[in-house]
């Protein structure tokens, strides 16, 4: 039994002895190795990541001076294409007239107003605290310039914004048209006769002087940026955009204006979604607007000597007309804060 154990020990002590020998030629380097390792990939990243933040930065500066550059260029040629004359106005608000016309109509009513200022009483107001208020030739003079400068171009703004909805509400079905008809195989000036022909106004009445622009012989660059001067939307901007880009470049047109038809739709959905978060302003600064009326309106059925004092009385109408100017004020800063331009 002992010569056994013997064997067995210095079998043991071997193979304790082989292993250790291993463990120092094989543990040791691959340690060694695996540090090196970890430190040449440390090293590496290091510098992989210095040297990308410098390339990353210098590119977002160029990317950001780039979109600066295109942005600026892009609001100088909207500028340049968007005159402010009487004579621009008129034919973005749909009206067939001359700019003179527009002048004597507004003339006529500046005239008018002022006539029926100075109708509305024959004396001045009392003196107040011994200082006489000639109120009535600054009132005339008010009326007259508010029905001359102020009225008519009021007018002219509403008809303009009422016939850019339509325009908007339209569009997008109009590029669809086209897109339909491009890939089908149509040519893209027979795609705007068609919408030209088939569309409602004011729509098709843009889209038949823009074809018949092209059919004169006005290149296509030339008739986009007349049809962005009638009708100075986002969107038809993009239009332009997208056309005249395809016209130098090439490119799928289809897809390109399919995916303007999608952004069109987007911007009118969020429009949409906007027009009813700002419902509940909205209400109430319809409601803090026509306050003042209705509380006049009872204090008439109450008290109708009390209330009549402001029509009859020459200080009433200076208060009338004070009043007046505030309430047009007021709702004008209401009508900014609860208006969004998308």
């Amino acid at each position: 039994m002992s010569g056994d154990l013997t064997v067995f020990l210095v079998a043991g002590l071997a193979f304790l002895a082989l292993a250790g020998v291993g463990f120092a030629l094989t543990g040791g380097s691959s340690e060694a190795a695996s540090k090196r390792a970890k430190q040449i990939k440390e090293g590496k990243k290091g510098g992989k990541s210095r040297g990308d933040d410098d390339a990353v930065s210098q590119r977002r500066r160029q990317t950001q001076q780039m979109l600066k550059k295109l942005r600026q260029r892009d609001e100088a040629r909207r500028k340049s294409l968007m005159p402010q004359d009487i004579k621009a106005k008129l034919v973005q608000a749909g009206l067939d007239i001359k700019p003179e016309m527009f002048w004597v109509f507004s003339a006529l009513l500046g005239v008018v107003f002022a006539t029926l200022t100075f109708m509305s009483g024959a004396e001045g107001p009392p003196p107040v605290m011994g200082i006489e208020i000639k109120s009535r030739p600054a009132m005339v003079l008010a009326a007259g310039f508010a029905g001359f400068l102020g009225v008519p171009r009021w007018v002219l703004g509403v008809m303009t914004k009422m016939r850019h909805k339509k325009m908007t509400n339209q569009f997008a079905d109009a590029i669809d048209v086209i897109v339909r008809g491009v890939k089908s195989g149509l040519p893209l000036t027979e795609c705007l006769r068609i919408i030209a022909a088939e569309s409602p106004a004011p729509l098709g009445t843009e889209f038949k002087n823009l074809t018949d622009n092209i059919q004169m012989g006005t290149t296509i660059d030339r008739a986009l940026q007349q049809f962005y001067k009638r009708v100075p939307l986002p969107e038809v901007n993009f239009f332009v955009i997208v056309l005249t880009i395809q016209s130098k470049s090439g490119g799928n047109l289809s897809e390109a204006l399919g995916n303007l038809s999608s952004v069109i739709r987007q911007r009118k959905m969020m429009r949409e979604k906007i027009k009813a978060m700002s419902s509940e302003a909205k209400a109430s600064a319809g409601i803090i607007a026509s306050l003042p009326f209705a509380v006049a309106f009872m204090v008439y059925l109450t008290t109708p000597d009390y209330i009549m004092e402001l029509f009859l009385d020459p200080t009433g109408h200076m208060i009338l007309f004070m009043g007046g100017g505030l309430m047009f004020i007021g709702i004008t800063v209401m009508r900014r804060m609860i208006n969004f331009d998308i």
